[in-house]
């Protein structure tokens, strides 16, 4: 007759197949979230991140770096409106703070800094030409719509509150700002593999 075992037994089973943590795993799980605990402070809060940084023994120091670093890394998104610009600018200036390889961080924030300036200037350009266009496009539908119904083409239209519009524009602004997550998505992973 077979064996019938417990899911208990089989979950200490299986435990005992992983054998016992290591040093550096207890580490970084102790550490990870610290460090990102410290990130979020220094983010919503005026945290001096480098003598935080400096309470941690070497050890542990890594680990804190490595979990405050990828929440600054998340941080750092299109600077949209001015909230985002000054999270931008308080991210970077905390991974200047904690990224030891200086040539590689700043070279790659240099990047992020370019491609933040022509989203401004050059993408908002093309997004208000976009805008126009799709906002004459949608008119013309509409006034053809209007006419073959028999309603006057004199009516007053306002096609920028229709439900489809704004579905429209919203995908046609994703679409445009797409090129720049992109791009974006890849320096923020160089500055995650920095030391």
């Amino acid at each position: 007759m077979t064996d019938i075992k417990s899911a208990r037994e089989i979950a200490m089973a299986k435990l005992a197949e992983l054998g016992e943590a290591t040093e550096e795993e207890r580490l970084e799980w102790k550490y990870l979230p610290e460090g990102e605990k410290l990130a979020a402070r220094y983010l919503k809060e005026d945290v001096n991140i480098a003598s935080e940084l400096n309470q941690y023994e070497d050890a542990a120091r890594q680990y804190v770096i490595r979990g405050a670093r990828g929440i600054l890394v998340r941080n750092i998104n299109l600077p949209r409106n001015d909230f985002a610009k000054k999270n931008n600018k308080k991210a970077m200036e905390g991974l200047k703070e904690i990224i030891t390889e200086k040539v590689v961080m700043e070279n790659t924030l240099s990047k992020i800094r370019r491609i933040f300036e022509h989203y401004v200037q050059q993408g908002a350009q093309q997004k208000r030409q976009a805008y126009e266009q799709l906002k004459s496009e949608f008119t013309a539908k509409v006034r053809q719509a209007m006419q073959q119904q028999g309603l006057p083409a004199s009516m007053k239209i306002d096609v920028e509150r229709q439900p489809q519009f704004q579905e429209e524009w919203l995908k046609l602004q994703s679409q445009l700002d797409s090129q720049y997550v992109k791009l974006l998505e890849e320096y923020k992973q160089e500055l995650l593999t920095a030391r």
